[in-house]
């Protein structure tokens, strides 16, 4: 039983950091198209347990990516990718904090990264760890305060 609410709730991480997820029924959809067999109790529980927060925009995310997700919608101007390195540009003198936000947040497969003064490089262990990250922080930077 706790091994399967484990890997519910790291596949609940995947999903809310890959999707702009709005309610507990999409989660649910989500988790079903997947093969996990739940429902909306369950999840209910789940984002409780996990302390997902919901952002004015109405999007769930974690809670270990809300100071995260202030960084980027604040600082980030844009964000490439070249194989598994993601190039993370910012306001000048920002990036120190950008990167301090990436390396907090402990995102699956990001090794780490490096701060200049508005550029971010971020390590991933592979080319599509440094997409989802692409994906991650493109989807933070379209949410404000």
């Amino acid at each position: 039983m706790v091994k399967k609410r484990n890997s519910r709730q790291d596949a609940i991480r995947d999903i809310v950091r890959s999707k702009s997820i709005r309610t507990q029924r999409e989660l649910v959809e989500e988790l079903q198209s997947i093969g996990y067999k739940c429902t909306q109790a369950t999840v209910s529980r789940d984002i409780a347990d996990m302390g997902l927060r919901k952002l004015p925009e109405g999007i769930y995310v974690l809670a270990e990516d809300l100071h995260l997700q202030r960084m980027v919608s604040e600082f980030v101007v844009s964000v490439e990718r070249a194989g598994n390195l993601v190039v993370v540009k910012s306001q000048p003198g920002t990036a120190p904090g950008v990167a301090a936000a990436v390396d907090a947040a402990t995102l699956h497969k990001v090794c780490g990264s490096i701060a200049g003064n508005d550029t971010v490089l971020v390590v991933a262990a592979d080319a599509e760890a440094g997409q989802d990250l692409v994906g991650l922080i493109e989807k933070l930077r379209m949410t404000r305060k």
